[in-house]
C-alpha cells in the first residue's frame, strides 16, 4: 500500500519518538542503577520504597498496580527487598488474606536518601536544558502519559 509523504514522514518520526523515549527511560534506569548500588537498590526497586514511603499504596496488589507490573514480579521484587531487609510482610490483623508492606528503618533511610540520588541524576541528564526547557518537556510527557486511558492522569507524578 502507498503511502502519502507526509503519512511516511509522521510514521518515520514516530519511530524515532518510540525510540528516543525508551532509549531515555533505559539511560535513566542505567545511571539510577549507579546510583543507588551504593544503598544495595536497583532502579526498580525504588519505586516500591517510595511508593511506601509516600503511603501510596500498602499492600502487593497496590504497589504492582501503582507500578504497573504483574503480581508475579511485584512477589519476586518484594522477596529481593525483604531479604534485604528494606520492607516486612505481615497479615493484616483486619483481613488475615490480606498482607501489608511496611518499610524497615533501613527501607526508610533509603527512602530519605533516594529524592536526592534521583534530583543528582537527572541534573546531569538535563545539563544544558534551560528552565523553561524542563518545564517543557515535563509539560509533554505529563500530556503524552495522560492519553493512556488506563493510567490518566493519575500516572504523572506530584512535586515532592
Amino acid at each position: 500500500m502507498a503511502h502519502s509523504p507526509d503519512a511516511r514522514q509522521i510514521d518515520c518520526s514516530e519511530s524515532r519518538l518510540a525510540y528516543y523515549l525508551s532509549k531515555a527511560r533505559n539511560v535513566l534506569v542505567q545511571r539510577m542503577d549507579i546510583a543507588v548500588k551504593p544503598l544495595g537498590l536497583t532502579s526498580p526497586q525504588i519505586g516500591v520504597i517510595l511508593i511506601l514511603a509516600k503511603g501510596i499504596a500498602h499492600t502487593p496488589y497496590e504497589v504492582a498496580r501503582a507500578m504497573s507490573i504483574d503480581s508475579g514480579a511485584m512477589t519476586r521484587m518484594l522477596d529481593r527487598l525483604e531479604k534485604k531487609a528494606f520492607i516486612t510482610r505481615t497479615r493484616s490483623g483486619e483481613d488475615r488474606r490480606v498482607i501489608e508492606l511496611k518499610l524497615t528503618p533501613s527501607g526508610e533511610s533509603a527512602a530519605r536518601e533516594l529524592p536526592h540520588l534521583r534530583d543528582v541524576v537527572m541534573g546531569r541528564q538535563l545539563e544544558g536544558f534551560s528552565a523553561d526547557e524542563v518545564k517543557a518537556l515535563s509539560s509533554l510527557l505529563a500530556r503524552f502519559i495522560a492519553n493512556d486511558p488506563a493510567l490518566g492522569l493519575e500516572a504523572a507524578c506530584t512535586e515532592d
